[in-house]
Order: C-alpha cells, then sequence, then structure tokens
C-alpha cells in the first residue's frame, strides 16, 4: 500500500492530490475488505491488520492531514461504516478499543 503526502495547502485539481484521494480511497476499500474477514479469521488478527497496521499506519496520516471540513468528515464516516458493530458491543460508555484511540481523539476534536 502507498499514499504518498501532501501539504494540506496544495491544490486539490492537481495530479499529486488526485492520485492522493485515490489511493486513499482504495486503501478505505482494502479497509473494508479486511474488515470482512472478522468471524472467519480470529478477530485480533483482523482488528491488528484492519486497525494497526492499516487505519493507524496509512489512513489516520491522511486523515490527520486533511483540512477540517466536509472531506475530512466525509473520510472519517467512510471509515466508521467500515468497522464491524460487534467489536464495540463489550465497551463501557465513553472509552473505546485500543487501536481507535488516535483516531477517536481526531473524531472528538
Amino acid at each position: 500500500l502507498f499514499l504518498p503526502m501532501t501539504s494540506t495547502v496544495e491544490d486539490k485539481s492537481s495530479l499529486r492530490s488526485k492520485f492522493q484521494e485515490r489511493r486513499f480511497w482504495s486503501a478505505v476499500k482494502l479497509l473494508s475488505n479486511v474488515v470482512l474477514w472478522d468471524g472467519i479469521v480470529q478477530e485480533d488478527k483482523v482488528r491488528d491488520l484492519g486497525l494497526s497496521k492499516l487505519l493507524n499506519r496509512y489512513l489516520l496520516l491522511n486523515i490527520l492531514n486533511t483540512p477540517l471540513g466536509p472531506d475530512n468528515i466525509e473520510k472519517c464516516n467512510k471509515v466508521v461504516a467500515c468497522l464491524p458493530e460487534r467489536w464495540f458491543q463489550d465497551l463501557k460508555g465513553g472509552s473505546t478499543l485500543p487501536e481507535l484511540l488516535n483516531f477517536s481523539q481526531h473524531l472528538l476534536q
């Protein structure tokens, strides 16, 4: 997986910015496909690959470098939509999965 980083001030119509956006959405699709293995493969393996490796290493970096606004909200919504609800069933109010701590902090901002 390759997600190039561009500056937040770069023109959204530039080729580099468009390439970065396509790579981001491909990575979101990969996350949704990885999460589909939940219940087939051990949950800790799916969470490690999907959350620790894919979300926290690649997707979150892109989200954090996207200016706050509609684009950022759309990206966060798509990531949240990928996550299985059953991962959150046993959590107490106000808590989250350890792998989602940084993402949760961004959402709270």
